[in-house]
């Protein structure tokens, strides 16, 4: 089951057959960032690894377009490096003239790392805006647990399909369709989808401060 963008599921659809992202190119994106960013700071591939808590191997892998890695394991990532989720996710789009920008969440989800949440990112970072816009969908019973980002990082969760519940300050808040909630995502917090259906949110995350100076994403 899945979700598009007219808010419509399908039962035998594959998560990745509406999806115009190639997997390989995912990979080699991925591959090169991570390379950039640890080379951009000198960091060896072990050091790497102390600042992100991902081991060394998983990291060589990533570098070598070995591995597809959960959406857990990019924010380990994405934290150690003091960058946004998305940095890894993909490029930023190049605007339209005039300065508009269309995006249809059907031809950006993903599964990362078959991880069992779906991915779409809709608006990357960008250090002139100071945020990023997902669109996720959790499937019934699914549960994940964040730790941590970075200092001064919030998230806006916003329902647009089915119920959910975003854990806040270790207690698990209930969200229907149309409901919000905005919270400090510097410490350990969660989503999870208690119901028989697919939940699907607009996740918003603004960052304090820039998380790479050296880079537009």
């Amino acid at each position: 089951m899945r979700y598009n963008a007219q808010v419509e599921y399908h039962e035998s659809m594959n998560p990745n057959e509406a999806s115009t992202v190639n997997p390989q190119e995912r990979n080699d994106h991925l591959a090169a960032t991570l390379r950039t960013l640890r080379n951009e700071r000198g960091w060896s591939l072990d050091r790497a690894a102390r600042e992100t808590g991902v081991s060394k191997a998983m990291l060589g892998q990533i570098e070598r377009g070995e591995s597809s890695p959960t959406v857990a394991t990019l924010w380990k990532i994405a934290t150690g490096f003091a960058t946004s989720l998305s940095t890894f996710l993909e490029p930023v789009p190049p605007a339209a003239e005039g300065g508009h920008l269309f995006r249809s969440a059907d031809a950006l989800r993903t599964q990362p790392g078959n991880g069992g949440m779906l991915v779409a990112p809709l608006f990357p970072y960008e250090a002139r805006f100071g945020f990023e816009v997902f669109e996720l969908t959790l499937p019934p019973g699914y549960e994940r647990l964040s730790e941590a980002h970075e200092p001064g990082v919030t998230e806006s969760v916003l329902v647009v399909r089915g119920t959910m519940e975003v854990l806040v300050e270790e207690s698990w808040i209930a969200l229907g369709e149309g409901e919000a909630v905005r919270f400090p995502a510097d410490r350990p917090h969660g989503y999870r989808n208690p119901s028989a259906e697919p939940a699907v949110f607009h996740n918003l995350i603004h960052y304090a401060r820039t998380p790479d100076p050296t880079r537009s994403i």
